[in-house]
């Protein structure tokens, strides 16, 4: 959103309190929340827009916040429009957030994109705390997150690593210079592997020509975790929404229109099966695996939709959308991140490998069964997960009742932002925060894990909106990284410092392509 734009919607904005008569109502009303709060309060705000201003800049907003929190503390207040944002930046307060006040803050905001591009609020990952939230959740955790699952679709994972490997394998044997290298655009690589396995395990097939083309259904997917992360003038202030400021309605409705294209045609397919067989969506292709065939026996079974609002249809797609988007961003993201660094860091690049020769050799491809022993490897995508969270303000939420947060009395309503990435380079809690240094997670910080329990590293949150796909994105990871950097080598082209420049967003993606000369660094036999 650029200077202009706000400039307009700051103008429109005080026309329309002036003709409605309600400025002087809503001072005196910010007023006295302020004087009720009582937690400080960042400078620069606007009348009417607030702070939105300031979010117009280029510099992601976990940036520009974690500066804030130099400047007016670890927690402190800012103006969305009409809605009070509270930031928290430090470990303990997030823990005080997401432990004691976990159950006050497990809602989500309401916001148009949940609206239009979340199924009328069907979405659970963005919707509101309640009965239907804790149904959805317990299902996808029974059909979806268990450890039990997760060993059924191990052959997924397995078949798309050694699949995606053999591509690099011919790509080289076709092209390779007389460098012996040929270049690959890892950036899309990563991205392939991941959705090959999320739409395996979600949908049960890759996309056929049939349906509609990957690279746009893809490019509809990018769109929606961009609109998801958007400051959307009407969010902010909702008498705006009317106007239309940047075009979001519309764009939101032909993401959503194209998205549902592709996953109804999948609920279809799978509607099908359930009914031409008597054993519902068990088959003999294991059906019984895909989670969308799961998904829509278990609500059938379980959940009334004149309870809850929502068809069966809606509930189902929503579902896969919000774990399909958070699954294959969130994960590809970090990828690209992890091998950008070991690029940066040839020292660190070659431990690993040696780790993986010391446990693995040079005879076979790296197996889900060594990654117990590859605890480099492990202490690696920890270390890229603390520099580069891939919500690295997770996804807000909302306070359903007063509370206390560090002394202050939070009213309802309040929104939250925890800021991981602060808290992540917070150097009371780590050395060198800036730094890459894998090693710190086999001495000093041994102890810490990524799994919610300890605040100075949340990259997957924590409480109750913890993400439900952890177990899945650590497996899925350490496999992938594994198995790349075991079966080539990797060199950047200009033989400078890849660039690791961030681009905002909600999922914190590198803004750059990771184009890399690559050759292979095992025999011939094993890619095969």
């Amino acid at each position: 959103m650029d200077l202009l734009l706000l400039i307009i919607i700051f103008v429109s904005s005080i026309l329309c309190l002036a003709i409605f008569g309600h400025l002087k109502l809503i001072r005196n009303g910010l007023n006295g929340f302020n004087n009720r709060l009582g937690v400080p309060e960042a400078a620069g705000s606007w009348p009417i827009i607030g702070h939105l201003h300031l979010l117009a800049g280029s510099q992601g907003p976990h940036k520009l916040l974690g500066s804030m929190a130099d400047k007016f503390g670890p927690i402190f207040t800012f103006k969305l429009g009409v809605h009070r944002v509270l930031v928290v930046s430090s470990s303990e307060l997030a823990k005080e957030c997401l432990t004691t006040n976990d159950r006050v803050f497990a809602s989500r905001p309401k916001a148009m994109a949940t609206e239009l591009i979340g199924y009328n609020c069907a979405n659970f990952a963005l919707g509101a705390y309640g009965p239907y939230w804790r149904q959805i959740r317990k299902i996808i955790v029974h059909e979806m997150t268990s450890h039990h699952h997760l060993q059924m679709i191990a052959h997924i994972r397995v078949s798309e690593v050694q699949s995606c490997l053999m591509d690099i394998y011919r790509t080289w044997a076709t092209k390779k210079g007389s460098s012996e290298t040929v270049m690959v655009d890892m950036k899309q690589w990563f991205g392939s592997i991941v959705i090959n396995m999320v739409v395996r395990m979600m949908f049960g097939n890759h996309f056929s020509p049939g349906q509609q083309n990957r690279d746009q259904f893809q490019k509809a997917i990018k769109q929606f975790g961009e609109l998801l992360g958007a400051f959307v003038p009407s969010d902010a202030i909702p008498w705006l929404r009317w106007f239309d400021f940047g075009g979001y309605e519309k764009k939101m409705k032909k993401t959503a229109k194209e998205i549902d294209v592709v996953i109804n045609g999948w609920l279809e397919d799978h509607k099908k099966k359930m009914n031409s067989t008597s054993t519902q969506h068990v088959d003999d292709r294991g059906d019984q695996t895909v989670f969308m065939a799961a998904l829509l026996s278990a609500v059938k079974e379980e959940v009334k939709e004149e309870v809850y609002g929502f068809s069966t249809d809606e509930i189902v797609k929503a579902t896969c959308l919000a774990i399909y988007g958070a699954a294959t961003d969130t994960t590809t993201a970090t990828l690209i991140w992890a091998l950008a660094l070991l690029v940066n860091h040839p020292v660190v690049l070659k431990k690993a490998q040696q780790e993986l020769e010391n446990h693995v050799g040079r005879d076979r491809k790296v197996e889900e069964s060594d990654m117990n022993n590859l605890v480099y490897l492990q202490a690696i995508i920890k270390e890229t997960m603390r520099l580069y969270p891939a919500a690295p303000l997770s996804v807000p939420h909302e306070s359903t009742e007063d509370c206390i947060v560090g002394g202050y009395t939070i009213p309802k309503g309040t929104r939250l932002l925890v800021n991981i990435w602060k808290i992540h380079h917070d150097p009371q809690i780590w050395a060198a925060p800036f730094e890459f240094r894998p090693e710190r997670f086999l001495t000093s910080d041994k102890e810490i894990d990524v799994k919610g329990r300890h605040f100075e590293l949340i990259p997957f949150g924590s409480g109750r909106r913890i993400c439900l796909g952890m177990s899945f994105a650590l497996e899925a990871m350490q496999l992938i990284l594994a198995n790349i950097i075991h079966g080539f080598e990797f060199q950047n082209p200009s033989n400078d410092q890849i660039d690791m420049k961030e681009s905002p967003g909600l999922i914190n993606h590198k803004a750059t392509p990771l184009e890399l000369l690559v050759a292979p660094r095992l025999l011939s036999h094993v890619y095969s």
